[in-house]
């Protein structure tokens, strides 16, 4: 089976009776709820008289009357509300499915460790070299010939019977009661699929560098916030290393891909109209590759993806997504003239302005419209410099080969992105560990290398460049 039939959207996009909403506080300013800011792209929205009265000091809604059903629903639309369900579905009405090949070790380690609470558990064998062995209980599949984890996946969710499928990978353990957590979030009827958050499996403090930059920034862990996922969002997919999903919404991965099927899927998915939520307060284990070759080598085979999700989903594959005035903008500092300057000085007032009418009537707009602005401002120029550094570092070899200028610049955005990156996973997850600015740049730009090779794998591979060319809008 590769892709299946399109499957139609949420019949019905009605909460339940009890389903709860929690206003994310940073979209209420200084405790503001009356005007919410925020959402992905920015939205504004002014509450009613009749809204805030639904609504707690804390800004907790809970759904009992068409009013508010209808203020959960636009509010969690949105993105600046987040899903408080009471209740879910139960472990019995779930088949657990672990694709694997070559990992009887994980495979032991990952059922041992799994109370499956009720669910069914169904291990498909990708053609092992040494067939996979499983206790009574779990049901096994074996593939005679090799087919990659999509069709692994597909073969288990067409063995079962259940509403909803979890995946696990076989180099994942999850932790405590990360099922529970996360089926509470498809009593939202719109709901397709759930992700909990993919952390190490080994303790960063007894393993080598590699591991512990591996473990603290691998692209499988999307980070410490809930999300709304949805392509073109600070949250685009979530990986299918751990995942449960509603089988009446479920499109099945494309066989055909071995790499970024979980990517595809995900926008597929929204673009059938269904929600994709992500849960870090559910927590799955994954075991990293721990030395640096396997680590770089991992890297380099997710780059390869990017080719084939051009050729799907178009301009959702892009490197870089920026509209005119603030590509101008980014260009312009990035001359690092007086002239650029006064460029980007004047894209910033309109910015600016324009952010200000959309945001005039909230209290302290001013200050809302200039920090939205800086914020516009310091993406774009983090966006920049990983496509220079990440993307089109090919490119980027050549120019450092033949300008001393654009060796010098190369040079400080090279450290000035990796600083900037590293405050900012500091930010956003403060309670993690700490890995020194130092080895944190040194891997950083090596993982961009290896990605970076990757794409242009596939490319070359592909003979299509979709992966390479940006999206500029006016």
């Amino acid at each position: 089976m590769s892709r299946r039939a399109p499957v139609v959207g949420p019949a019905s996009t009605t909460l339940p009776v009890g389903f709860q909403v929690q206003i994310d506080q940073r979209c209420a300013h200084d405790g503001n709820l009356r005007h919410l800011v925020g959402g992905s792209p920015l939205r504004v929205m002014k509450m009613s008289d009749p809204a805030l009265g639904m609504t707690s000091d804390d800004g907790r809604i809970a759904v009992h009357d068409a009013g508010t059903q209808l203020l959960a629903r636009r509010l969690l639309d949105s993105g600046i509300a987040h899903p408080r369900p009471m209740s879910g579905p139960a472990a019995g009405e779930v088949t657990i499915v672990v694709p694997v090949h070559d990992n009887q070790a994980g495979v032991d380690r990952l059922l041992g460790a799994l109370d499956p609470g009720g669910a069914s558990v169904v291990v498909v064998d990708d053609a092992s070299r040494d067939p996979i062995t499983v206790p009574d209980g779990v049901t096994l599949i074996r593939f005679e010939e090799n087919r990659g984890p999509a069709a692994a996946r597909n073969a288990g969710v067409a063995a079962s019977e259940s509403e909803f499928v979890a995946f696990l990978d076989s180099d994942t353990v999850p932790v405590g009661d990360w099922l529970t957590m996360l089926l509470g979030h498809f009593a939202d009827p719109t709901v397709a699929l759930v992700a909990p958050r993919i952390v190490g499996l080994t303790d960063s403090t007894d393993v080598s560098v590699a591991a512990e930059y591996a473990n603290r920034f691998s692209s499988l862990d999307m980070g410490p916030r809930e999300a709304l996922v949805a392509p073109g969002s600070p949250l685009a997919y979530v990986p299918s290393a751990a995942m449960v999903v509603r089988r009446s919404g479920f499109l099945g991965f494309d066989e055909s891909l071995r790499v970024a099927e979980d990517v595809d899927l995900c926008w597929r998915t929204h673009g059938q109209g269904w929600r994709i939520r992500y849960d870090p307060i559910a927590t799955v284990g994954h075991e990293h590759r721990d030395s640096l070759k396997a680590m770089l080598n991992r890297r380099r085979f997710y780059g390869t993806g990017a080719a084939e999700l051009a050729s799907r989903h178009g301009a959702l594959a892009a490197p870089v997504v920026s509209s005119a005035p603030l590509a101008v903008a980014v260009i312009s500092l990035l001359t690092r003239s007086r002239v650029g300057a006064a460029l980007a000085a004047l894209i910033a007032v309109y910015v600016f302005r324009r952010t200000n009418r959309l945001v005039g009537t909230v209290p302290r707009g001013r200050v809302i419209a200039a920090q939205s602005t800086a914020r516009a401002f310091g993406f774009g120029l983090l966006q920049a410099g990983a496509a220079v550094l990440r993307h089109y570092w090919p490119l980027s070899v050549i120019a450092f080969a033949v300008s001393g200028r654009f060796r010098r610049w190369f040079a400080a955005v090279a450290v000035a992105e990796a600083l900037a990156m590293w405050v900012r996973n500091q930010m956003l997850d403060p309670e993690a560990p700490v890995m020194s600015p130092l080895h944190y740049a040194l891997f950083r730009r090596l993982d961009d290398l290896a990605y970076g090779t990757g794409l242009w794998q596939g490319v070359v591979s592909r003979r299509d460049v979709g992966a390479l060319r940006p999206v500029i809008s006016r």
